[in-house]
């Protein structure tokens, strides 16, 4: 039975009210799988940002999963879902002495780093941690860019790694994050491609690394389509067989795991007519669940569930709070709908709930695990 069946929906609102997100293991599995078929040299770390929800882990750790951890909540998080210190890497390159001492406390040794200030951090820990550098590469084919405010200059990269072997810090490897959502992946490719120059020229100093992170950003499909998975992922791994057989690969995936395991159903709590357009006021917003078109920039499929009728006219839907800014679709064809009709929005997963406030005392909307 397909889980996101409108008569299931149905069921699930009828127990336990909307606005109400409904998250599916079972896709949280066929996702994980399908990046590990298509990656399959790559050991995947699920990003925990993305969908921090227990559930999530406890099922990815139960398929063997590695996990990103950013901060001290995400390492305890992580250890309440009993996933060992050597299943984790800290990512986040930006850290305060608290931060190390706590992953360190936890079991967790590899960090990463981009700036002499943040390798020098490190120095009272040296015989503790291994660090891997991340490098910056811009994406115009991304929809987030996240090499903006992280990610040294790729031309910097080896004289970053002289110094921490100067400061007697193990290098392990390097690291990027070409952005999230992308589109095409021959960025990946030509960051892979510079990293083998890093590696080479390392080499010849004598300092061997072994790891190499290609972080995230496999796109999933919103409103439009996308590359399939394996389509996505064919250069990727024709560089990575051409250019690190011999080494180890990591992932960092968070939007393709999470993102189409969580459908959202809301429910119209208000209309009126204003400047010639219905207006519908849905029980979740940009505030809540919804926070990821802002944050995120996605746009999220809705449709209307078991619609009377088929005429759609131009609509205007906001979120329940007292703020203007909080309309979630600003011209969208929709029927008519009535107060109580429910509207639903799929690929909810990621960067949603993890991003919602309770601004207006609004509760988060919450998550129901459906199997």
């Amino acid at each position: 039975m397909d889980i996101f069946a409108e008569d299931r929906i149905q069921d699930i609102v009828a127990e336990h009210g909307a606005p109400v997100l409904m998250l599916s293991r079972e896709i949280i599995r066929q996702q994980y799988q399908s990046l590990q078929k298509a990656l399959p040299n790559v050991d995947i770390y699920y990003a925990i940002k993305a969908q921090p929800e227990l559930a999530v882990l406890e099922t990815l750790k139960e398929l063997g999963s590695y996990f990103d951890v950013c901060t001290n909540l995400e390492i305890d998080l992580a250890k309440s879902a009993n996933i060992a210190a050597d299943q984790c890497m800290h990512t986040h390159p930006v850290k305060k002495d608290t931060d190390i001492q706590h992953a360190l406390k936890n079991g967790i040794n590899l960090f990463v780093f981009d700036t002499i200030s943040e390798l020098e951090k490190f120095i009272p820990y040296k015989d503790q941690v291994e660090l891997v550098l991340r490098l910056g590469f811009r994406s115009k084919d991304a929809i987030v860019d996240l090499s903006r405010k992280f990610g040294a200059q790729p031309e910097t990269g080896i004289a970053l790694i002289d110094k921490a072997n100067d400061l007697g810090l193990k290098v392990r490897g390097l690291s990027f994050h070409v952005g999230s959502q992308n589109l095409s992946p021959y960025i990946y490719t030509d960051a892979i491609h510079f990293c083998r120059h890093v590696f080479d020229e390392c080499s010849k100093k004598g300092i061997h690394l072994d790891i190499l992170d290609i972080g995230g950003g496999f796109p999933i499909a919103y409103t439009e389509r996308v590359l399939d998975i394996d389509e996505f992922c064919g250069p990727i791994n024709e560089h990575l067989a051409d250019l690190f057989a011999d080494h180890r690969i990591i992932c960092e995936p968070g939007r393709y795991i999470a993102g189409p395991a969580m459908q959202l159903v809301t429910s119209v709590m208000g209309k009126a007519h204003r400047q010639h357009r219905n207006w519908y006021y849905l029980d979740d917003g940009l505030y809540g669940s919804y926070s990821g078109k802002v944050f995120d920039h996605a746009d999220y499929p809705l449709h209307v569930l078991n619609a009377r009728n088929n005429e759609e006219i131009p609509s205007v839907v906001a979120g329940p709070t007292c703020d203007s800014f909080d309309v979630i679709y600003d011209n969208i064809l929709l029927p008519d709908l009535e107060v109580g009709d429910l509207l639903v929005s799929s690929a909810m997963g990621a960067y949603t709930s993890s991003t919602a406030t309770d601004f207006n005392f609004f509760p988060k909307t919450q998550i129901i695990v459906i199997d």
